[in-house]
């Protein structure tokens, strides 16, 4: 091992994560402000630890002063999605950005790896900013299901734990446990517009049950009382019983009586 200090060659990288999670998670809520879905579930990003840097340096041969351009995942964003169909739509948008460029790709969906591995991964370059100037850094963005991410991340840590050699059986336990996730990841995507409209019912139902909640108490500021409390009662039965147009009829009702009651506070003449 040289003698850098590994904490300052470092410190690109975790900017380049942090960035990077920032500028993913943004994109997740404005997609689904304008979109009501959002193929993004969630991101999660990671810098490499040095002794993993430094096997990996060791087992692809790679020399210590060529590890910002021979180590290309040092920097890694993951971003999980919900259905197969989503990674490619995810893929487009980072595409499309200008703010980084992707190198290359590698389909380890179409193609995925003998292990059961399965994967949708990026190598980009992305500027970053530092106290001496600007930087490009490489990073790895990986975009996977949930169910591929449970498995990928199992077999990660059983490869830690035998040292990338696994014995046979639990080589083929794990080849068929990925099996299982794909056929899983295949029904999601079946009954992805059944899965889409109960998520989308499920939001409307908890806005609206905000928005009730959030009129009633605003009754208090007018001095409404008593009809705060009748509200409160009238939604705490709606609740027990889960009836959303009796829900939608009480917003109605409580938004007129705060209506009314800011006409009655005007100055008259106005």
């Amino acid at each position: 091992m040289d003698g850098r200090d590994w904490g300052t060659f470092l410190l690109p990288y975790e900017q380049t994560v942090e960035e990077l999670k920032v500028k993913f998670k943004t994109m997740r809520s404005e997609l689904k402000k304008r979109e009501e879905y959002t193929p993004i579930e969630f991101v999660t990003g990671r810098v490499k630890r040095l002794s993993s840097i430094l096997e990996k340096a060791k087992r692809l041969n790679v020399k210590m002063e060529d590890l910002e351009t021979g180590i290309e995942d040092i920097a890694g964003i993951r971003i999980m999605c919900q259905f197969v169909e989503d990674i490619r739509r995810v893929a487009e948008y980072i595409r499309a950005r200008k703010d980084l460029e992707v190198l290359y790709e590698k389909d380890y969906i179409t193609n995925y790896k003998e292990s059961g591995y399965r994967s949708f991964h990026m190598i980009i370059k992305y500027p970053v900013q530092t106290a001496l100037g600007q930087k490009i850094v490489l990073a790895e963005i990986q975009i996977r299901t949930l169910a591929m991410n449970f498995w990928a991340t199992i077999e990660h840590s059983l490869n830690y734990k035998y040292r990338e050699s696994l014995p046979d059986e639990m080589r083929v336990r794990l080849k068929t446990a990925a099996e299982a996730a794909s056929i899983l990841d295949s029904e999601m995507s079946s009954i992805r517009e059944e899965i889409l409209e109960a998520q989308k019912t499920f939001e409307e139902n908890s806005n609206t049950t905000t928005q009730v909640l959030t009129a009633i108490h605003q009754l208090y500021f007018y001095h409404l009382v008593n009809e705060a409390i009748e509200s409160q009662n009238r939604f705490n039965e709606i609740w027990q019983t889960q009836d959303m147009e009796a829900m939608k009829q009480l917003l109605e009702h409580v938004r007129e009586l705060i209506s009314n009651a800011k006409k009655d506070s005007l100055p008259d003449g106005l």
